[in-house]
């Protein structure tokens, strides 16, 4: 090194010499690392383009930010963030603090499909030097701000999926979300989720990449977690230091534990490409713009200041190439994150970011530093002082050294405010007792003296709000949680609670602020969290109608809790007049921002989604007609149910398999009859399906009967779509020829399927009703098949799908099982029947229930007496006789008059003779043996 200011870390190099020499056993490693930091300090004081450590959501990095700004008020600010999320941050005046920049890419080129949708988000917070350097950019005139970090796609080509560790906590290390007693105290799941699985990146990611380092820091600091250790041990210290102590104890911290241990090398080396890339970026705006680098400020993480890479600095080479981006189209948006979201995704322990915005207030009140805030920014005070002129730059000094002077001092102990622990310990006492605690005063006093032991036996001569957390549970909390929330969570409310962002209005995509255009005849507030109960009175208001249209496409895009219908419901050919909705928008705003990335419309994401679904990979037939019964409640006109209807056709051509038969029969039975009640004539995509259908079921209808991977209820299910559209299949030009081909050609050996192929043999007519109870009796009376007569009985019960009409003959069926089957055999067979009966309850059970309504007594006292209808001799009165073997069928008017009857006949082509009428008795005859009721009659038409 060697520069006008070589001298300026002289004696604490050779403090650390003497240090390493008496620790260690010689000139070794200990002593390279140890001048290794100096060398990396020195190296980022030297530099001419100003470099400001960070670390994120560090109240210290914010605070020191701010007042940097106001001294040297750069002309241009580089930035540590993502180059194509620059667009957004104008957006951020419409929206309410903590949000996230992201980006997302739902269509992908050059990565693998199993990486979509891709997401990279980037939260911001006011207590944040990102932020503080945004406002000042944005607000003041004539400064430029400069997003030099890489690309959205560039964070994954540089990094393998299932690896996202360069920004976020790596995993394997400590957990941050549990207490001393394990127990889990991580946030409500619906704050937590709030980034869903998107790739995480911020600035200044400051914690050890050694775990040992971080154990041994952790134990003897006698804290917790590592967000504990940092707040102690540098926020507080940090806090009130003067620019060139804080920026030089940040590059001492990124140097220290980037030298112990480095970590993985694929994320060392995705930090060193990062490096290279911002230090690239940075030069080639220099050299276009012609900007004095002692005009600019470089805001980075720490752990990038201390960089090795041989691009650093403004004279640095020019040897790295950036990549060219693939060709994924990305959409850019902001989208609502919380103090939850973040921890849950940074590893940060739970209700840190909470602390540390608490922590920032009371710096910005204590040092009376005037942050930076975005002009319009929502939840932010309008301050009422009247603005002062902005000072003249301050001229930057020659760096000196701060280090040494910073790491001698001891410890500053901060006196006691009693006010402020005795106003936590009153709040928290409330709180607790608000959420079901049964804590009195003197839990408020036994807290407030236990914070003040616990800081004394942690070297503390002020309590944290960590040791305040820690004296609230041991007293409070003792051995139950009443409630929703325990009190650690109870003190990160009270802290300054899981502040969750909003995205305004302004700053939505088109898609939600269309949403919210149209839903704004309910007259609610959608935008704010929380539940809504939405009241539709569509046919004493016909308007709000599209307002139903809108709910119910949300309900099929959005999260189940968005849009929840309470009251009224939408099938083929039914609309409701009434409806109630539970509507939270504003909780799930992520989700319908999201949505906004897809398309303009959410009538366009809708079909980009259902065509989706019908022309992917694993598109089946009964997922493709689902999309054509979503398509026609959903949208309006019939293109797209037709279009996807033939998409149908094509399927069912490629099919091969009978899996999804019971829901393709379903849902074309229900298609079919919502057309034949809503349209003058069926589309000819159905009428196609059905022709298709009948012949693909025929042809694979031997096969299933012997197959044993098909399933009984998908027999049936075939069975069903040729019994019930063979009118239609017929009409439309089908063969029966080729149903009955296919039945004569079932063998199959399974009892279940032989009761399925006996039904449709009665069906066809092949097989009376008659020889089918003969058969069962067959079945009955051979010991070797009784075992398996239940299983017959089985195929009996699906057959109800496709033959309605054997219900009384399955009732008949199971009562002669139940009273004729041995225990042994009958009771195993009942799980079976009851499972049978459940998966095809909604169907089936009716038909049996009813049916055995109908033949069983309705008394129990008559069950004794009660024959069964099969069992029973029938009355010889009533049996009619014998018709004779020859002679007329008693058509007395024919005989009479023939010549009708001849002329038919010429007219077509056929000469005959008539019989000879009969002699014996014709017409009805009931009526002759039962002359009475006819008399009757006669009299009552007589008049008589």
């Amino acid at each position: 090194m060697s520069g006008p200011h070589e001298g300026t870390f002289e004696e604490l190099r050779a403090q650390l010499q003497e240090t390493a020499a008496t620790f260690a056993d010689g000139p070794d490693a200990l002593e390279g690392i140890l001048l290794g930091i100096v060398e990396d300090v020195d190296r980022a004081v030297r530099e001419p383009l100003e470099i400001f450590p960070v670390c994120h959501h560090s109240p210290a990095s914010a605070l020191a930010m701010a007042r940097r700004l106001r001294e040297k008020q750069p002309k241009v600010v580089y930035l540590e963030l993502c180059e194509d999320l620059e667009p957004l941050l104008t957006e951020l005046r419409n929206c309410k603090l903590p949000v996230a920049l992201q980006a997302f890419a739902s269509e992908i080129e050059g990565f693998p499909p199993e990486w979509s949708p891709l997401s990279v988000v980037a939260p911001i917070t006011e207590a944040s030097a990102e932020y503080q350097a945004i406002a000042y950019a944005l607000d003041t005139p004539g400064v430029e701000l400069v997003l030099v970090d890489r690309s959205s796609d560039h964070v994954f080509q540089w990094d393998a999926r299932g690896s996202h560790t360069d920004d976020a906590a790596e995993p394997g290390g400590p957990a941050e979300g549990a207490d001393a007693s394990g127990q889990d105290t991580s946030p409500a799941e619906e704050e937590a989720a709030l980034h869903g699985d998107a790739v995480g990146v911020e600035i200044g990611d400051l914690r050890p990449r050694f775990a040992e380092l971080e154990e041994h820091l952790l134990r003897h600091g006698r804290v917790r977690h590592w967000s504990e250790w940092w707040h102690q041990y540098v926020e507080l210290p940090l806090g009130d230091s003067d620019h060139d102590t804080y920026r030089q104890v940040m590059l001492l911290i990124g140097s220290l534990f980037r030298r112990l241990a480095p970590g993985d090398p694929h994320r060392v080396r995705v930090d060193e490409d990062r490096e290279r890339y911002m230090w690239t970026r940075m030069r080639a705006h220099l050299s276009e713009t012609g900007t004095d680098p002692a005009d600019c400020l470089y805001v980075c993480g720490a752990f990038h200041a201390a960089s090795h890479v041989a691009e650093f600095g403004v004279q640095g080479t020019d040897t790295f190439d950036i990549s060219p981006r693939s060709a994924t189209t990305w959409q850019h948006g902001l989208i609502p994150s919380s103090h939850a979201a973040i921890e849950a995704q940074f590893g940060l322990a739970a209700g840190s970011v909470s602390i540390a915005a608490t922590v920032w207030a009371k710096n910005v009140r204590r040092t009376r530093v005037e942050p930076y805030r975005l002009v319009g920014q929502a939840g932010t005070k309008k301050s009422k002082a009247k603005k002062k002129a902005a000072p003249a730059p301050v001229a930057a000094l020659p760096p000196s050294d701060k280090l040494t002077g910073f790491l001698r001092q001891p410890p500053v102990l901060d006196k006691l405010d009693e006010a402020e622990l005795l106003g936590w310990s009153v709040e928290i006492v409330r709180a607790a007792r608000r959420d079901g605690y049964l804590a009195s005063t003197a839990d408020a006093i036994a807290v407030f003296e236990t914070s003040i032991l616990l800081a004394g036996m942690r070297d503390r001569a002020r309590p944290t709000p960590y040791d305040f957390q820690d004296a609230a549970v041991t007293c409070i909390e003792k051995d139950r949680v009443p409630g929703r929330r325990d009190v650690r969570r109870l003190v990160d409310i009270m802290m300054g609670g899981d502040r969750v962002g909003q995205v305004g209005y302004d700053a939505l995509p088109p898609l939600a602020r269309d949403v919210h255009d149209r839903l704004a005849p309910l007259d609610l507030k959608l935008q704010q969290r929380g539940v809504r109960r939405a009241l539709l009175d569509i046919a004493g208001r016909p308007e709000l109608g599209r307002c139903s249209d809108v709910l119910w496409m949300l309900r099929y895009l959005m999260p189940p809790g968005a849009a929840r219908p309470i009251m009224g419901e939408r099938k083929l050919g039914e609309r409701s007049i009434q409806e109630s909705w539970d509507l939270a928008l504003g909780t799930h705003q992520r989700a319908l921002i999201e949505l906004g990335y897809e398309g303009v419309s959410i009538e366009q994401v809708l079909e980009q989604r259902l065509r989706r679904t019908a022309y992917g990979p694993q598109a089946t037939v009964a997922t493709v007609l689902e999309a054509v019964e979503d398509a026609t409640l959903y949208l309006p006109g019939r293109r797209l149910p037709d279009e996807l209807g033939t998409r149908a056709l094509e399927v069912l051509a490629a099919e091969r398999s009978v899996d999804g038969a019971p829901e393709v029969l379903r849902r074309v039975r229900r298609l079919l009859a919502y057309y034949r009640t809503s349209e003058p004539v069926l589309p000819p995509w159905i009428e196609s399906f059905v022709k298709a259908g009948y012949a693909h079921y025929c042809t694979l209808l031997p096969t299933a009967f012997t197959d044993d991977d098909a399933t009984d209820r998908q027999v049936a299910a075939m069975l069903g779509f040729l019994f019930s559209m063979e009118s239609l299949a017929l009409s439309l030009g089908c063969d029966r020829t080729q149903l009955e081909l296919a039945v004569a050609q079932s063998h199959p050996q399974d009892p279940s399927k032989t009761a399925l192929l006996w039904a449709a043999q009665v069906q066809l007519g092949n097989l009376s009703r008659a020889d089918l109870r003969a058969r069962c009796d067959e079945l009955l009376g051979n010991p070797m098949v009784v075992p398996s007569y239940p299983r017959y009985l089985s195929g009996f019960v699906h057959a109800l799908e496709p033959v309605p009409n054997l219900t009384d003959f399955v009732v008949e069926a199971v009562s002669t099982a139940f009273g004729r089957l041995p225990d042994p055999v009958l009771l195993p067979w009942l799980p079976t029947l009851i499972t049978t009966l459940r998966a095809n309850g909604a169907e089936l059970a009716p038909l049996l229930i009813r049916e055995a309504g109908r033949i069983f007594p309705g008394r129990l006292a008559a069950l004794d007496e009660w024959v069964p209808p099969w069992l029973a001799q029938p009355d010889p009165a009533l049996v009619p006789p014998a018709r004779p073997a020859t002679g007329g069928r008693g058509c007395a008017l024919l005989i009479a008059h023939p010549a009708s009857c001849d002329a038919v006949a010429n007219l077509l082509g056929y000469e005959g003779t008539w019989e000879t009428a009969d002699p014996g008795p014709a017409g009805a005859a009931l009526t002759a043996r039962y002359p009475d009721t006819a008399e009757a009659l006669e009299a009552l038409m007589a008049g008589e």
